[in-house]
């Protein structure tokens, strides 16, 4: 995710996870391969995350945004929103991914918004949609996670 402080995320969010010890900026961290991939979220609440990533470093050999990358990008923003629906006692994992490739991108950053479709007790489906710097749509995604219960540790995991 890069320089977390740069996710914006609702003040009373931060507060509830911060009252159980919990750092909200480097629990919804991308990983390692969102790092390694320039992800950067820059907006986070349940009901709109956005996030950026570059072109270059993920492309396929034809110089084309990698579908996979695409769908990294989707899987990241859709599980941020799913985790911020579910709050503290839930963990959101992803069970289902669907993606629709509609146009390449060889250069600049592609920026991707996730909404939610469905947010329930157990499940949250987001959409994702992802343009590029001609906001022109590169992909359309949708994310469903399931919301489990947390359990002592996971936060740790998480951010660890």
């Amino acid at each position: 995710m890069g320089e977390s402080q740069q996710v914006r995320f609702p003040q009373e969010v931060i507060d509830e996870y911060a009252a159980l010890g919990v750092d909200l900026r480097a629990l919804f961290s991308a990983g390692h391969l969102g790092t390694r991939m320039g992800v950067q979220i820059t907006e986070a609440s349940a009901e709109r995350v956005v996030g950026t990533m570059p072109v270059e470093g993920n492309t396929q050999p034809y110089g084309l945004l990698h579908g996979g990358a695409s769908a990294v990008l989707a899987e990241t923003l859709g599980s941020v929103g799913s985790m911020l629906h579910g709050g503290v006692h839930k963990i959101a994992v992803g069970v289902d991914l669907n993606c629709t490739h509609h146009r390449g991108a060889r250069s600049g950053l592609v920026t991707g918004v996730a909404t939610p479709v469905h947010r329930g007790r157990s499940t949250a489906t987001y959409e994702i949609v992802i343009t590029d710097e001609a906001d022109k749509r590169v992909c359309t995604a949708r994310l469903t996670c399931l919301l489990r219960d947390a359990r002592p540790g996971d936060a740790e995991k998480a951010a660890g």
